[in-house]
């Protein structure tokens, strides 16, 4: 579909401050959208801020779990579309405070879709953000749609029943939705050092050793953010078609790497490769293997990534170099 398909249309948008959320926001704005954000916290360094988005979209200030000032978001500026990726995204946080991951992630996805079904007659189309550790830890990889939602652990339990609830109101209330199931994002604007890829790329710089909190074995799928942004706009704009909406799909480049493949992968491209990974091992409660199949979105959406990852890497570390320069 055109480009033009996003012109004048009424996006909210949650979690634009994040990774993924800032690129669908300037995706969407050069598309011609008028884009709502919800913006919880200030972050002066997020790329949303440093890009001057924020001067170009509305920003509704607050949290997912105010259901009213939702419903009055999405009713005051007529939304037709909304994109719901905001969520507490990070592991390690969740195993400090489940309870207010739980809080942002699964009560701010039932406020966020009650507010929806009470601007019902505005609402055309809703993409919500899960993630491949919603279905937990399988013995058959990799993950394909129909696998069984099974998140242990704080952070996959919550985006388990994410996805879980989000479906539901698609077939009690026929909403206009479906869910998308990403590998691990990774690009510029990522600002999480405790995040593999940013964390090396932040070392190498620095010329420090980078640090693996597992083994070095675990093994992930890295999507590049450009792909993800591109595969929710395409996914998007397809809605309600039949066969579409009231599913969810997979999103990722199919090709599950360890984490040290990735860290040697990120050094070689760097020049660094003198520099020694420090694993510690430290990593608990989270899964081993994870990745995904991505038949479904390829047959129902004509859609394949176009970044592989070095393609990827050849982006996102100059963007790093540029920002961290910034800061001396």
């Amino acid at each position: 579909m055109s480009d033009f398909f996003w012109r004048d249309r009424n996006v909210f948008v949650t979690g634009a401050t994040g990774l993924l959320g800032s690129w669908l926001t300037e995706a969407l704005l050069d598309r011609g959208a008028e884009v709502t954000c919800l913006v919880r916290d200030w972050v002066p360094a997020s790329r949303l801020v440093e890009q001057r988005l924020t001067d170009r979209a509305n920003l509704v200030r607050g949290e997912l779990e105010d259901l009213e000032l939702l419903t009055r978001a999405l009713n005051e500026y007529e939304i037709d579309s909304v994109f719901h990726l905001g969520a507490q995204t990070i592991v390690g946080t969740a195993k400090r405070s489940a309870l207010s991951t739980f809080e942002s992630n699964v009560r701010g996805t039932w406020n966020l879709l009650e507010a929806c079904l009470a601007c019902s007659s505005l609402i055309e189309r809703i993409v919500v953000a899960s993630s491949d550790k919603a279905y937990g830890d399988h013995e058959v990889l990799p993950y394909t749609e129909d696998a069984p939602l099974q998140g242990r652990f704080p952070y996959d339990a919550s985006k388990s029943c994410t996805d879980l609830i989000s479906l539901s109101y698609y077939h009690t209330f026929e909403t206009p939705i479906a869910v998308t199931r990403c590998g691990n994002l990774f690009g510029g604007g990522d600002l999480n050092f405790n995040r593999l890829i940013p964390g090396t790329i932040r070392s190498a710089l620095r010329g420090e050793n980078p640090v693996i909190r597992s083994d070095g074995s675990f093994v992930r799928d890295y999507f590049y953010v450009r792909d993800a942004v591109e595969s929710y706009l395409t996914l998007a704009q397809r809605l309600p078609e039949a066969g579409l909406v009231g599913e969810a799909f997979n999103f990722g480049n199919e090709t599950p790497l360890t984490v040290l493949d990735v860290v040697e992968r990120v050094l070689g491209f760097m020049g660094a490769e003198g520099l020694t990974p420090e694993v510690r091992g430290e990593a608990s409660h989270e899964i081993r293997a994870q990745y995904l199949d991505c038949a479904k979105a390829r047959e129902r959406l004509d859609w394949a990534p176009s970044w592989d990852f070095e393609k990827a890497l050849a982006e996102t570390v100059p963007w790093y170099e540029s920002w961290l320069a910034k800061r001396g």
